[in-house]
Formats: structure tokens, sequence, C-alpha cells
């Protein structure tokens, strides 16, 4: 008896009992369709997370101020305003592996253009800000060198911001006015959607960083040069924790920090944020599909009780078999193809239901999935496998009945 004579076998012994096949499968299709499910849905949770975080830059820290206290209270980080933009110069120009370090400061304020009115976030800036954030303009241009230096009324807005003031109006070269200031849109930045926390990053104005200080804001501040933050971008394949211990030892140096007194600034590793945000995803992927797996091993002891059930019930066949020549390993090849056939129709069945699933999921509430060729070849391997794994004790079993006792059998 040949294997494809052995398939046949199966088939018909399957076709003979349906709706005893169509639930020992049950197990299989529903532990195969979660499997394809959960890490679908958690691949693409994983994207989603990992695209919001690169949004911001790749290989970038942000550098805050420090915390300070007052009369014995703590204020916190960025009550100790100590950054310059002599700071972000002196980081450009000392620290080894650094693409630019780019001075910011930020406010919240009303954006008027014509009768229309916008409460956006304002941002003081240069070029290289935009540079680290990997943020391209969608129309117009960057700041001119001598924009930056004079503080010229010009501005970049974002996309949120051109929709709410000028519709579907051409932004450029517009006026709009920022706290009765008048200033010109010379650029419209691309879109960046949605950071990690929910907030929009689209909706801001960018003006050139003397501007914000010397016409918006802190005007007392000006001779001081003081900025809120600095982004710094590193070169991909640098070292980002030996950055930061670097730029912390010349902020130290720079704002005259004694021995055993807290460091003036802190830093916020992005990159650290992605690797910790993947590697959560990629736990709670493998969780879900662990978890999902053991429907499969649920499936699997139904397919070994059936096997065990179907034996009892083809005693007599199987004597019949023997007494006309049947080997041992024929009786074996035979139930245990049985086994395999319903794990792997009940896998492939479950991919099926799995991705019906998933395109479900994703149409319904708009999440994101990621389909993988990989993780619906490991459901329809680990079918198979489950098959000829719990397949196997009811094949030996059936193999080593005696002739005689079988035909006996009532």
């Amino acid at each position: 008896m040949n294997l494809g004579m052995s398939l046949r076998i199966a088939l018909n012994a399957l076709r003979v009992n349906k709706l005893r096949s169509a639930l020992t499968m049950l197990g299989i299709i529903i532990g195969t369709a979660a499997v394809i499910a959960m890490v679908s849905i958690g691949s693409g949770a994983q994207s989603r997370v990992a695209d919001q975080i690169k949004s911001l830059g790749s290989n970038i820290m942000i550098i805050v101020p420090g915390s300070t206290t007052q009369g014995g209270v703590r204020l916190g980080a960025g009550a100790n305003q100590v950054l310059t933009e002599d700071d972000a110069l002196a980081i450009a120009r000392d620290i080894s592996g650094v693409i630019v370090a780019a001075p910011t400061s930020r406010n919240n304020g009303q954006v008027v253009a014509g009768n229309q009115n916008w409460g956006t976030s304002i941002y003081g800036a240069t070029n290289d800000w935009l540079e680290a954030r990997e943020w391209p303009i969608a129309d117009g241009r960057l700041f001119e060198p001598d924009e930056l230096r004079s503080g010229a009324k010009v501005v970049i807005i974002g996309e949120t911001v051109a929709r709410e003031l000028f519709g579907g109006q051409d932004p450029l070269e517009q006026q709009i006015r920022i706290r009765k200031v008048p200033f010109t849109v010379i650029g419209v930045l691309g879109r960046k959607g949605q950071s990690l926390l929910g907030q929009d990053q689209d909706d801001l104005v960018l003006v050139p960083l003397a501007a914000h200080r010397s016409r918006l804001f802190g005007a007392g501040q000006g001779r001081l040069r003081r900025v809120g933050t600095i982004t710094v971008k590193v070169q991909e394949g640098v070292d980002m924790k030996q950055v930061e211990s670097r730029v912390l030892e010349l902020m130290r140096q720079r704002h005259r920090v004694q021995d055993g007194q807290p460091d003036s600034v802190s830093i916020r590793n992005l990159t650290e944020m992605l690797e910790t945000q993947e590697a959560a995803s990629r736990v709670m992927t493998v969780l879900l599909a662990s978890v999902a797996g053991v429907s499969l091993l649920v499936g699997g002891i139904g397919i070994m009780n059936i096997m065990l059930v179907s034996v009892t019930e083809r005693t007599r066949e199987i004597g019949l078999r023997m007494a006309v020549g049947a080997k041992a390993r024929h009786i074996l090849t035979q139930f245990l193809v049985e086994a395999v056939v319903l794990a792997v129709l009940g896998g492939a069945i479950g991919i099926g239901l799995g991705l019906l699933v998933s395109y479900g999921v994703e149409q319904l509430s708009g999440w994101r999935i990621e389909l993988s060729l990989w993780s619906m070849a490991l459901a329809a391997g680990f079918s198979a496998a489950v098959g000829i794994f719990f397949g196997w004790y009811p094949a030996r079993k059936a193999s080593r009945l005696l002739p005689i006792q079988a035909l006996r059998y009532e």
C-alpha cells in the first residue's frame, strides 16, 4: 500500500463521517485562525508604533533643562532655564558623531489669517530642526540664512494650520498674524500625522528662532540667547549612549555644575523609546500567538481522541486488512495519514478564516494589520506537526492489533 492509496482511504473515511470530521477539525481551525489573526494584528500594532516614533526622526535625542530648587521646593524638569543657542553650537562642534544640534523654543498662541483664526504651537527653530526631524517641505522653501540671522517675519506652517486657516487656497505668500505681528507664509511642511500620545504633529507653525525670541516671546532673554530644547541627530551606527554621556559631560562643563550636584539638563533618547516599544510589541505578539497556539494543542488532543474512537470502531476492518496481507506499517500509515489530513485540512480552513478575521478587524476598527507569509507557513506547519504528534499513538495502537483478536472483536 503506497502513500497515495493511504491518502485515498483516509479521505474516504473522513467523507463517511463528515460531521465528526468537521467537529474534530474545529479545534485546529480555531487555533490556526487565532494564530494568524493575533500575529497579523500584533505585527500591525508594532509597525504603527515604530512609524509613530520614527516620525519624530531617527537617531534623535532631545535635551531639556533639568530641575531646580527654590525655597526647598523642587520645581521639576524644565524649570531650570539654562540652555542656549551656544550650547547647541558647542554640541555640534565638540561631540563626534553628531550631525546637527538644533535649538528650539515653543509656545502656544493664536494665529489669524483674514477672518479665520486657529490656536496652535508656535516654534522658534532653524532649518537644522527640520533636518533632525527628517521633515521635508511639501510646498515652498526653507528659511534663508539672512532671515534666520535677522529674525525676519516669515513662517513655515504645518498641514493642519494650512487647512484650518486657508482651506483649499494656496497659503504661500499669504499673510498671517501671530500675536498681532504680521508674518509671510513661505512654506508648508509635509504631513507627519499623530504622535504616540495622539497629538497632531502637523498642528504647528515655525518662525526663525530670533523672531520667536525678539518679536513674539521672551524679548528679555535676547541677550542670553535662551532656548527651550536642543534636538540632537546622531549618525547611523554611532553608540547613542556614548553620545548621551558626552553631551551630559559637556553641559556640566558649560553650565559650571560642581561635582556631586545633579545635571543641569536631562536627555530623552528617542531611539531607546523605539527599542522599548518594539520589544514590548514583540512580547505582546508572541504572547498572543502562544495563547492562540494552546487552541492548536487542544485541537490535537481532539484529533487523538477521535482517532482512538475510530480505531475501536474499525477494529474488525483492521483485522480483515491484516488477514489479507496488510502489514503493521500499512495500518500505521493509514491512520497516521488520516490524522495528518484532518490537521492539515483544518489548518488550511483556519488560515482562510484567520485572513478573513484580520481583514474584518482592519475594516471595522481601522486598526492596521500586517499579514506575513511566515506566520501562515508556521501555522500550517504546526498543524501538520500536531496531526503527526497526536495521531501517532492511535495509529501505533491500530498497527499492533493481532489479526485473530481484531476479527473476533464485537
